[in-house]
């Protein structure tokens, strides 16, 4: 299968997804109120959110099967959340739905002025529990190819993982912060997404290169490691094999990592992809890693085009799910999961902006294997062989 393509929709690969879902009240205002004053609402939208329940239904509109486990209501909430998923073809059948309780929302203030965004989140109750699915663990997960988590319902989470290790089955974490028992996930996990502030929070290394290497010198099972950086793209680890590519030299990891960037063509308005070769990374206290660093930049968007960055971390996040579904390279995943990420920022709400997969800003990503980056200096096509991928076999 040629990568960034999906094969006939009899084949398609399956993602479970556990986590959250709420549903966004979301408000445009000229400038954030200040305390005991205040504003006119410019427009509003009300739109189903949460991280997982986003992530999926970027997914599902990239073409890939979206399983969501998750807990809502049976209240109009959690009326308008199953309508709205369902119309995108997330798969809802095991989606817990309480009688009474509450279906969690979140108030979301997009300030026109700064381009940021305030959230209120009120959780819903009952919570999820791991009783309200460990009888149909076997069956969330028969078929499954990958299984994600978003790091809530911690509990939960743990469960599915643990059932989807002993079926092989390939996980991805979103790590933005620390919770109770992430580490028991992270443990779980072959993938890992995380917030700017988190390796450094969790590692306490000095620098983010650093941190990334103790990550997977810490979790062995990890396949890579990726750091959103909001406007300033993002920065991956990913370990090699000494077997399957020789080795260039041993590098400085802080070193390499500012060398890369200085390869960063500021006129370049759509996302480039920046790749080392595979070195033995060194951190100063921390020990070595074989592996490849890659700085991928965000698009670059003009101000007037940005709307909201409500969910661009879980877009991106989709578009990780899909590229990891359909064999990408690491040279092409990063720059098409910040064109979609990019994609979602131009309209208002976590999902209106989500592409499908028809949309053009996606086909050069979609209709061909191979995408064009830039290293060492040179723009040039990368052409990668099966053992560079870590595509989910299918």
């Amino acid at each position: 299968m040629s990568s960034g393509v999906l094969p006939p929709s009899q084949e398609q690969p399956l993602v479970v997804g556990v986590g959250g879902i709420c549903l966004d009240f979301l408000a445009v205002l000229t400038t954030f109120p200040k305390p005991d004053d205040k504003t006119s609402c410019r427009s509003m939208k009300i739109q189903g959110g949460g991280d997982a329940a986003n992530a999926l239904t970027c997914l599902a509109r990239l073409g890939v099967r979206a399983r969501l486990i998750s807990k809502i209501a049976d209240d109009i909430h959690g009326k308008t959340l199953l309508e709205e998923l369902r119309a995108d073809d997330v798969d809802t059948s095991f989606l817990v739905v309480s009688k009474g309780g509450q279906t969690p929302f979140s108030y979301v203030m997009v300030d026109q002025s700064t381009r940021t965004r305030t959230c209120i989140f009120t959780p819903g109750f009952p919570l999820m529990e791991p009783a309200d699915v460990s009888s149909d663990l076997k069956s969330a997960l028969k078929g499954a190819n990958l299984v994600y988590f978003d790091a809530r319902n911690t509990d939960t989470a743990i469960l599915f993982g643990q059932e989807a290790a002993k079926q092989n089955i390939p996980i991805l974490l979103d790590a933005e912060r620390k919770r109770p028992r992430l580490d028991d996930l992270l443990d779980l996990s072959d993938y890992v997404v995380c917030s700017a502030k988190f390796p450094q929070v969790w590692t306490e290394a000095p620098s983010l290169p650093s941190a990334l290497i103790s990550m997977l010198l810490i979790l062995p099972k990890l396949k890579f490691a990726i750091v959103t950086l909001g406007e300033h793209g993002c920065l991956m680890l990913e370990r090699s094999s000494e077997a399957e590519s020789p080795l260039v030299g041993e590098e400085d990891a802080d070193s390499l990592f500012h060398s890369l960037k200085q390869e960063i063509d500021d006129s370049v308005a759509i996302p480039m992809c920046i790749p080392s070769k595979v070195v033995k990374l060194k951190a100063n206290g921390i020990g070595t890693l074989t592996g490849r660093l890659f700085v991928c930049t965000a698009e670059r968007i003009p101000p007037s085009e940005v709307v909201d960055t409500t969910g661009a971390g879980d877009a991106f996040i989709g578009a990780v799910l899909y590229a990891l579904c359909t064999n990408m390279p690491p040279e092409t995943m990063l720059p098409f999961a910040a064109t979609v990420a990019a994609a979602g920022c131009k309209e208002l709400g976590a999902r209106t902006g989500l592409p499908h997969w028809t949309d053009p800003c996606l086909a050069s990503f979609l209709e061909q294997p191979s995408n064009s980056v830039k290293s060492n200096g040179e723009s040039h096509v990368t052409v990668t062989s099966s053992s560079s991928r870590h595509g989910i076999d299918i």
